[in-house]
């Protein structure tokens, strides 16, 4: 079976859904949140320069068609961190 492409937001990477983070607009709710639900979703690569340049540029806001609240994107900078601290790599210089 064929793999799922996704695009990252940010970058415009072009990978397997599975090597991004989903964020999620709730249907129903009109809620943003990380990894599940239904509704309009979007897909970020888990690096640094994707995560700055979306909070930056507004592009998960754009993406979805509403505002992505700020803890989310710290949700996703300690998800960063953690994946560095496991890759070896010092947290802090991560979020450089």
């Amino acid at each position: 079976m064929k793999p799922n492409y996704r695009r990252c937001a940010s970058c415009r990477k072009l990978a397997p859904k599975e090597d991004f983070w989903r964020i999620v607009r709730v249907h129903s709710s009109q809620t943003v949140q990380l990894d599940q639900g239904m509704g309009r979703s979007a897909y970020l690569c888990p690096e640094v320069s994707c995560l700055q340049a979306a909070q930056k540029k507004n592009r998960l806001g754009r993406s979805l068609k509403a505002s992505v609240p700020p803890i989310l994107y710290q949700a996703l900078e300690q998800r960063l961190a953690k994946a560095r601290a496991v890759d070896g790599l010092k947290p802090d210089r991560a979020l450089e």
